[in-house]
């Protein structure tokens, strides 16, 4: 045989991926829903299909085609007609609970949508991704509908009563992203409080786009949640920005606040030069996570005798923090984790970064804090209880650090 003659091996094609059992799995769900749309037909006159009955209450009137999409796929179903009548012998055209009218997406299969849009994947890839399974039904059109749920149950969000929320606790903190006003890349803060409950759990409270975290937006957003039924906090946890600072002392001047420990580690080192980083790190986490209260006292005392020497900036620096930075140790032992550091929202933060890193520039304000809710609210973050929530209801003591 020539070469001439050697036939090409055959391309792989979508058929190769048909799965026998998928379509068995399809082809029973479908006559499923025809036999519930049909029994719930029954169901409201009062009488099956073909039968004869004296207390009918009205008539079936033939079929209408409707296609639905689901995450089971598409399928087309022939949804019954009839005419009902009231109680006072009104005929009313019948309506399905269970396929409403102009339902063309189930709840699902628009979560699906949602979801992978918020994984980082564009609209056109949403539907390349989703073909397959659905179709071709998705559209451009059909994922903007999914995005306008999103905004919908955002903008519900944004205003529900706060009044229920058994809040003991708020952590606070801010995050930059890049956003896009009047066809330019500007930088927008993301501020953001998460509360956590009598019980422990962890729960995003509030999201608001600002110029920046002067006290006058801080105090926005705070003024906010006091309107919408916050109760007053035993704790709060900050980065220890200016003016989140200002703001909160001006709202709740008697409020113990706990300074994030990281973020003051950060400012210590921005003082120190490079070749004293290590030790500096050392010193401190040393300082930080020292067993008792007898401990810390101890070790800060030596690190501010040291580092007055070595290095007057630092030792200055974390004077400033004064003794918000060890509010902590007022606690139980069990707690100091989780009051430590305002780390439950940085890892919102890098979650977020994760997801638009593949969008330099997000296209407004209002997208961005979209996204960060819809993180959390499909499921693709899950906050969790806080360490030591056993001792919530404890009072928290008083703190001496110069005895």
């Amino acid at each position: 045989m020539s070469k001439g003659n050697t036939a090409a091996p055959a391309a792989p094609t979508l058929s190769d991926w048909i799965d026998p059992f998928e379509q068995a799995l399809r082809t029973g769900v479908h006559q499923f829903v025809q036999e519930l749309l049909e029994a719930e037909v029954s169901d409201a006159l009062g009488r099956l299909r073909y039968a004869r009955s004296p207390g009918a209450k009205g008539h079936r009137n033939g079929h209408r085609k409707r296609e639905i999409v689901s995450t089971m796929g598409r399928m087309t179903v022939d949804v019954p007609r009839a005419r009902v009548s009231t109680a006072d012998g009104v005929l009313h055209e019948f309506k399905s609970a269970v396929l409403p009218r102009y339902r063309r997406l189930t709840t699902a299969a628009l979560a699906l949508i949602a979801s992978a849009y918020l994984a980082g994947v564009n609209t056109r890839r949403v539907r390349r991704a989703l073909g397959a399974l659905f179709g071709g039904a998705v559209s451009k059109d059909t994922v903007s509908r999914a995005w306008h749920k999103v905004q919908t149950d955002f903008a519900t969000w944004n205003q529900r009563s706060l009044r229920d929320e058994p809040i003991v606790r708020l952590i606070l903190d801010g995050t930059a992203v890049k956003v896009r006003l009047d066809r330019k890349a500007h930088s927008l803060s993301i501020l953001v409080v998460l509360g956590v409950r009598a019980d422990g759990q962890k729960v995003l409270l509030a999201l608001r786009a600002m110029g920046g975290e002067s006290e006058a937006a801080w105090r926005a957003i705070l003024d906010d949640l006091v309107a919408r039924g916050l109760r007053t906090p035993a704790l709060l946890i900050s980065d220890g920005g200016k003016g989140l600072e200002a703001a909160l002392a001006a709202l709740w001047p008697t409020i113990p606040v706990q300074r994030c420990t990281v973020h003051k580690h950060r400012n210590l080192l921005a003082h120190a030069p490079k070749k004293l980083h290590d030790e500096l790190s050392a010193d401190y986490t040393d300082m930080i996570y020292a067993k008792s209260v007898a401990e810390v006292k101890a070790k800060r005392n030596a690190f501010l005798r040291k580092w007055r020497l070595k290095c007057r900036a630092v030792a200055d620096s974390l004077e400033e923090a004064g003794d918000q930075l060890f509010t902590f140790l007022r606690f139980p032992d069990s707690q100091w984790k989780s009051i430590r550091t305002t780390n439950a929202i940085e890892r919102l933060h890098e979650e977020f970064r994760r997801r638009i890193k593949t969008q330099c520039v997000l296209p407004c304000a209002e997208t961005a804090c979209m996204l960060f809710w819809a993180l959390l609210a499909s499921g693709q973050i899950t906050l969790r209880k806080v360490d030591g929530w056993q001792t919530l209801s404890e009072q928290p003591t008083q703190l001496d650090l110069a005895a």
